[in-house]
């Protein structure tokens, strides 16, 4: 019985020391820490050089509920002989689709993910970028597009996990940017109001941040019927991963499924002329929008409530076909209201899509005035 006893105590000793590595893992994972990474490429267009090293990454996050999940990026490092510290933008892509084939990720290596050539433009100033894929692109799970709090999360992970990769470069002083525009101006917006909170340590200089869906129960009448309604119900489903309480299949006909399924598997470019034209009557049993659950979950993926902790270049097309100039003009008002620190600037000629071209090197060169320790200058 003796010998038995302690037979049983030396396995049951080694269950536990074998068990208690897995567990400190698991309880001393942090937001921003890295899963995984490996190496990989990018290329604005196919098979051009960059002069940059790339490494896709996966990194712990935090969901729109508080839940942590695992979410991917890839960062991006010029090799330009410079051995010191350099800036790092934490980027926000604009919308590209549902299907994990549309995670910028994918896309790099290939030279086709949208916006890739304004990213080499930070590269060229020697600045270190880091793209998140946002959550349930291109990780198991469904994209939860247009759910705020979820975005901001990815895009401050997104920049602990580039400063954490050991092979970047990087360190804990590395001063940080934050930039995106239109779905990447909403994820940026709310990276903005998060930081001081959610990930104080990062030291950023600013955020620059352009076509803002800061209101997304406001967009709802912009689309419904129009040739950008399939971004209406592309953020009904992004809105039902993030919440699945929702339960957005029991509003949808026969129509309304296959499309969202359609969606589901495939990247704006398509998704955007098969969208096009439909009204939410045409495709569900029961307009979910007008529900008081519906009402509230889209309500917490508003901006404004926050003041972003750091100086803000804000942009806004006045011609902006897709998400109004008001909900970006509103998102001043409510950040100068609070005392932020807020460089508000209208573009005067072009619409949504241009706006992002034409004010990328703008904003680039105020989040440079940034990095230089320039005083910002706001105009609330």
């Amino acid at each position: 019985m003796r010998v038995r006893t302690r037979v049983l105590a030396c396995v049951a000793a080694l269950a536990l020391s074998s068990a208690t590595p897995a567990l400190a893992e698991e309880t001393t994972s942090r937001p921003g820490d890295l899963v995984s990474s490996e190496p990989s490429a990018f290329h604005p267009l196919p098979g051009q050089p960059t002069a940059t090293k790339a490494w896709k990454i996966h990194y712990r996050s935090t969901s729109a509920t508080g839940a942590p999940n695992v979410v991917s990026g890839t960062v991006i490092v010029p090799q330009d002989g410079r051995t010191g510290p350099r800036p790092l933008i934490t980027y926000a892509v604009g919308t590209v689709g549902l299907g994990d084939s549309c995670a910028p990720s994918a896309g790099f290596p290939k030279g086709t993910t949208m916006e890739a050539n304004l990213i080499q433009q930070l590269t060229w100033r020697g600045w270190a970028v880091v793209v998140t894929d946002y959550e349930g692109l291109g990780t198991p799970g469904d994209h939860t597009y247009t759910a705020g709090p979820s975005a901001g999360h990815a895009m401050l992970d997104a920049a602990r996990a580039a400063i954490r990769l050991p092979e970047a470069g990087l360190g804990t002083d590395t001063p940080v940017g934050i930039m995106g525009y239109s779905q990447g101006g909403q994820a940026s917006s709310w990276a903005a109001e998060l930081h001081s909170s959610y990930a104080p340590e990062l030291k950023v200089k600013g955020t620059a941040t352009g076509g803002v869906p800061a209101r997304l129960a406001s967009l709802a009448p912009v689309h419904d019927g129009s040739y950008g309604s399939g971004l209406l119900f592309m953020a009904a489903a992004g809105q039902d991963a993030a919440y699945p309480e929702l339960k957005l299949d029991s509003y949808l006909n026969q129509a309304g499924k296959a499309l969202i399924g359609f969606f589901r598997n495939n990247c704006v470019a398509v998704d955007t002329v098969v969208g096009s034209f439909k009204r939410i009557s045409d495709l569900t049993v029961k307009n979910p929008l007008e529900t008081p659950e519906w009402q509230a979950r889209l309500a917490e993926s508003d901006l404004g409530t926050k003041a972003p902790g750091h100086p803000v270049y804000l942009y806004h097309a006045l011609a902006d076909e897709l998400i109004p100039y008001s909900l970006g003009s509103g998102l001043r008002k409510d950040w100068c209201a609070k005392g932020a620190d807020v460089n508000w600037r209208t573009i005067v000629v072009g619409e949504h899509i241009s706006g992002v071209i034409t004010e990328s090197p703008r904003a680039a060169d105020w989040l440079a005035d940034r990095f230089a320790g320039k005083p910002a200058s706001g105009n609330c």
